[in-house]
């Protein structure tokens, strides 16, 4: 069994990469369940997805990750990886973007929020095992794609690239092509070749 969840804020594609996961995780005749907590999605608000495939041919009967059981977490911003930290495994990987979205609050506190302090708190949290941490340098890969609606591939691939996850690139691929909008199909491939390459 492989427990993947996937955290970020609303607009920034986290139920479509669940969905393009799935697909490839289906494609591999494995058994998925997924699931998303949405909440205030749309107004800026977190969004989690729960990916849960039986990659060893296994059943899968629930569709929500319990806490200390995520083998990966997929994060699109700072904030929301140290908010799931709690659900990833002892041995699991943590792939986070580094550029902060600012909650409403956060932007009207005398103190705003900063993403760098997380990520530094992140690094500190996993630095008796870095191996498990994967900071993504989100800004400077989607400048080089041309658009920023690529995170979500860019964090997919970036994943399959820790080599914890059993799907191939061409997997990844496959199912972007079977779950993305056809105008959006080669930007996404792109962002896949630029976040491996």
């Amino acid at each position: 069994m492989l427990n993947v969840m996937l955290t970020g804020v609303g607009g920034q594609g986290t139920v479509l990469a669940a969905k393009v996961l799935a697909q490839a995780a289906q494609e591999k005749g494995w058994r998925v369940r997924t699931a998303e907590t949405i909440g205030m999605a749309q107004r800026g608000g977190s969004v989690v997805s729960h990916v849960r495939m039986g990659n060893e041919g296994e059943e899968v009967y629930s569709p929500l990750i319990a806490k200390g059981t995520a083998d990966i977490v997929v994060a699109f911003e700072p904030a929301e990886a140290a908010r799931v930290l709690p659900y990833l495994s002892v041995t699991g990987v943590l792939v986070t973007a580094t550029t902060a979205i600012q909650p409403v609050t956060a932007a009207l506190s005398a103190d705003p929020y900063k993403g760098a302090q997380v990520i530094r708190g992140l690094v500190e949290a996993f630095q008796d095992a870095p191996e498990r941490l994967l900071v993504v340098p989100d800004e400077a890969l989607l400048k080089r794609v041309g658009n920023r609606k690529a995170l979500n591939t860019v964090l997919l691939a970036s994943a399959i690239g820790t080599g914890r996850l059993p799907l191939t690139v061409d997997d990844l691929r496959d199912a972007v092509r079977a779950c993305v909008k056809p105008a959006f199909v080669e930007l996404n491939l792109q962002a896949i070749d630029v976040a491996l390459g």
